[in-house]
C-alpha cells in the first residue's frame, strides 16, 4: 500500500496515500483496533453539519475568509451527505471524548478542502484542520452535539414514521376484527369474552404511546453543548458563535435545537441521552408484548390457540414439512432484547461523567443509535410482513367461547357466585359446555332460557350493561 507522510503535533506519520484523513486519525486507527466498527455514520454526518455551520458563522463574525469558508462548507456538506464515509475509520471504542473522531472530521474536511482548491492532500493550506475547521470548537462540545443531532434526526426521520405506520396497521386490524368475539385470557387461563378488535385496539394504543415517547425522547436532547469548548467555559469561542451556529443546525435539520442553558451540565452530564434511551427501552417493552401476543394468538395452529393466522413467510423446519413459525414476531422480540441491553450500556456510560466531561460518549452514541436503527428496521418488517397479513379465525374463536369455563361469569348476577362455581367445576370435569349444563337445570337455577342466553351472550360480556354491575371480577 502506498503511503504519504503527514505531520501533527506528535511528529510524522505514514498515512495511506489516497486517504483524506491525516496523522491524528491514523494514530487512532493504530491505537484502537478493537471492534472493526467505525463510529456510526449518523454521528459523522452530524459532524459535517456542525463544521458547515461553524464555518458560516465564523465568516459572518469576520473570523474566517470567504475563500476558506466556501471550501469548508463544500467539504463539510459532502461529509453530511455521506459522500466521504469511507474516510471515517476510527473505531467506536476509542478515547471517551470522541477526540479521534473530531480530528478525523477536521482532517478529512481540511484535506478535501485543499483538494477542491487544487492543492495536495495534506497541505493544510488554505484550510488547516485545527485553526480553521475546528475554530471555536473542541471535541468535548462537538462530539456530544453530534450525538444529539444524530439521535434526534434518526428518531424524527426514521423511527417515528415506522411507529406511525405500525399504529395505523394495528388500527386497521382493530376495526376489521371488531365483530370477532373470542375468549379473553388472564394468567394465560380462560377469562371472560372480548372482541379480537379490542385486543388489537390495545396494541394500537401501545404503538400510539410509542409515537408519543419518540417525541418525548427528541425533546430531551434539543439542548446542544456546542460553544462550551474544552470544559464548558467557552474558551477560544466567540460569544455569539453558539446561538448562531445552533440556529443554523435547527434550520438545516428542521428540529428545534437550542443552546444549552448550562454548558457545564451539557458537557459533563448526558442525562438527556439516558432519558431518550429509556424511552426506547419502554417502546421495546411495548413491542415485545405486541409481538409475543401475536405469536401466542397464532400458536398451533391446530393444537394451541390458533385464533388468528399470520403470513407464512418461510418454511419453519428443516425436518417437519409444512411447519410455519412466527419468525417476524421472533425477530422483533430479539431486537427488543438488544435494545434493553443497549439501554443498560447507555445508563452505565451516562453515569461516568467525571467532573467536567463524560468519558464514555462514543460507546453511548453507538448503543443508542443501534437501538434506533434496529427498532426502525424491525418495526417496518413486522408491520408489512406480519401485521398487515393477519387474519381472524372466527369459527375457532366462537368454539373456544362456548367451551370456556369463564362463560359462567355472566351468570353471577343471576344465580350467584357459589352456584356458578358449581356449574364451572362440573363443566371442567365432564367437558360439557356451561350453556348445555345450565339448559338442563333451568328450574333448579331459577332462570328462564331467555335469561340464560342473555347472560351468556359473549357480545354483551364484551361491553357489560348496568345489569352486570356487582358481578365481580378478577
Amino acid at each position: 500500500m502506498s503511503t504519504r507522510l503527514e505531520k501533527d503535533s506528535m511528529g510524522e506519520m505514514p498515512v495511506p496515500a489516497d486517504a483524506l484523513y491525516g496523522a491524528s486519525t491514523q494514530r487512532a486507527v493504530l491505537n484502537f483496533p478493537v471492534s472493526g466498527r467505525p463510529v456510526p455514520y449518523p454521528i459523522i454526518h452530524a459532524y459535517g453539519l456542525i463544521k458547515w455551520a461553524a464555518a458560516k458563522v465564523h465568516h459572518d463574525l469576520g473570523l474566517l475568509s470567504a475563500e476558506r469558508t466556501k471550501l469548508i462548507e463544500q467539504a463539510s456538506l459532502e461529509v453530511a451527505d455521506g459522500k466521504l464515509d469511507a474516510h471515517f475509520v476510527v473505531d467506536i471504542y476509542q478515547t471517551g471524548s470522541g477526540t479521534s473522531t473530531n480530528m478525523n472530521a477536521n482532517e478529512v474536511i481540511s484535506n478535501r478542502a485543499c483538494q477542491i482548491a487544487g492543492k495536495a492532500i495534506g497541505a493544510k493550506d488554505p484550510v488547516h484542520p485545527n485553526d480553521h475547521v475546528n475554530m471555536g470548537q473542541s471535541s468535548n462540545d462537538t462530539f456530544p452535539t453530534a450525538m444529539h443531532v444524530a439521535v434526534a434526526q434518526e428518531l424524527n426521520n426514521k423511527l417515528l414514521p415506522a411507529l406511525e405506520k405500525l399504529q395505523a396497521a394495528l388500527e386497521v386490524k382493530a376495526k376489521a376484527f371488531w365483530d370477532v368475539l373470542k375468549i379473553g385470557r388472564t394468567h394465560l387461563m380462560d377469562a371472560t369474552p372480548v372482541r379480537l378488535g379490542q385486543e388489537f385496539k390495545g396494541f394500537a394504543r401501545q404503538a400510539e404511546h410509542g409515537v408519543d415517547r419518540v417525541h418525548k425522547a427528541i425533546k430531551t436532547i434539543l439542548e446542544l453543548p456546542l460553544g462550551g469548548t474544552a470544559v464548558g467555559t467557552g474558551l477560544n469561542c466567540h460569544p455569539e458563535f453558539p446561538a448562531k451556529a445552533i440556529a443554523l443546525l435547527a434550520e438545516k435539520t428542521g428540529i428545534p435545537f437550542r443552546e444549552a442553558a448550562d454548558h457545564f451540565e451539557a458537557q459533563s452530564a448526558k442525562d438527556g441521552l439516558v432519558e431518550a434511551s429509556g424511552q426506547l427501552k419502554t417502546i421495546a417493552t411495548s413491542l415485545f408484548k405486541i409481538a409475543n401476543d401475536v405469536r401466542w394468538l397464532a400458536s398451533g395452529p391446530q393444537c394451541a390457540i390458533g385464533e388468528i393466522s399470520i403470513p407464512a413467510t418461510q418454511p419453519g423446519s428443516s425436518i417437519m414439512p409444512g411447519k410455519v413459525n412466527p419468525v417476524m414476531c421472533e425477530s422483533l422480540m430479539q431486537v427488543c432484547a438488544r435494545v434493553m441491553g443497549n439501554d443498560v450500556t447507555v445508563n452505565w456510560c451516562g453515569a461516568n461523567g467525571n467532573f467536567d466531561l463524560n468519558v464514555m460518549m462514543p460507546a453511548m452514541g453507538a448503543a443508542i443509535l443501534e437501538s434506533i436503527e434496529l427498532l426502525t428496521n424491525a418495526i417496518g418488517i413486522f408491520t408489512t410482513r406480519c401485521v398487515e397479513g393477519i387474519e381472524a379465525k372466527e369459527d375457532r374463536c366462537k368454539n373456544f367461547i362456548e367451551y370456556s369455563l369463564a362463560m359462567v361469569t355472566g351468570l353471577n348476577s343471576k344465580i350467584g357466585y357459589d352456584k356458578a362455581a358449581v356449574i364451572a367445576k362440573e363443566s371442567a370435569k365432564t367437558g360439557t359446555p356451561v350453556r348445555q349444563l345450565c339448559m338442563a337445570r333451568l328450574d333448579e337455577l331459577g332462570i328462564t332460557e331467555a335469561e340464560l342466553n342473555e347472560a351468556l351472550d359473549p357480545a354483551r360480556m364484551c361491553a357489560p350493561d348496568a345489569s352486570m354491575v356487582g358481578a365481580g371480577g378478577g
